[in-house]
């Protein structure tokens, strides 16, 4: 039977910058995704981006399409914390519908992605590929448009695809003018017309 090692202080130190590389790095990448792509994320590019080296990156990504499925984990934290979480406490059904539209809706304002809401812009980008990077953008999505439906059919709507569908397409189309254009006005008209989806129930 072998004593436990304990852990140097070394180790501990090492640990917690890789943690912190991880981080920063993914939460970058995620960033860089709704801008200009996840096919454009470079290890070069998030080593300036971050000011962390290219060798501290590789020594905890182990390619480039470890960055990328990083980055949508990171866009599902940051989706969850600022849309999902914070509806979790109004019931369930309409009250949250209406909870989630105006948290998608703020979300979108607060400009937490420079480049709009990442389940929109990666959904284009993956629309017609395969592998990784492509079934976690799509696990993405279909975990909102679950959601959508759930809430939807405890609001007692008879048809909780064909509505969910209607929300989803007005929120997307809301984005895209919003980046478009900049009008926010765009956002209030999505939730508004949203709204009457859920209010027709």
């Amino acid at each position: 039977m072998t004593n436990a090692r304990t852990p140097s202080p070394g180790s501990d130190g090492r640990r917690a910058r890789g943690d912190r590389t991880r981080h920063d790095v993914a939460r970058q990448a995620a960033m860089t995704a709704t801008v200009h792509g996840l096919d454009t994320i470079t290890v070069g590019s998030l080593a300036a981006q971050t000011g962390h080296s290219k060798s501290g990156i590789l020594t905890v990504f182990a390619n480039r399409e470890a960055i990328q499925l990083a980055a949508v984990a990171e866009a599902r934290k940051l989706y969850a914390e600022h849309v999902v979480d914070p509806s979790r406490d109004v019931g369930t059904g309409g009250a949250r519908l209406r909870a989630l539209l105006d948290n998608w809706v703020a979300y979108l304002r607060a400009g937490v992605f420079p480049g709009g809401c990442f389940i929109t812009t990666t959904s284009v980008e993956y629309g017609h590929r395969e592998g990784p990077v492509a079934d976690a953008v799509r696990e993405l999505a279909r975990d909102w448009l679950r959601l959508l439906e759930a809430e939807l059919a405890a609001a007692g709507s008879t048809d909780p695809a064909e509505d969910g569908f209607r929300i989803d397409a007005y929120l997307r189309a809301a984005n895209t003018r919003f980046q478009l254009f900049g009008d926010a006005a765009e956002l209030d008209r999505a939730h508004r017309l949203a709204t009457r989806v859920v209010e027709a129930i």
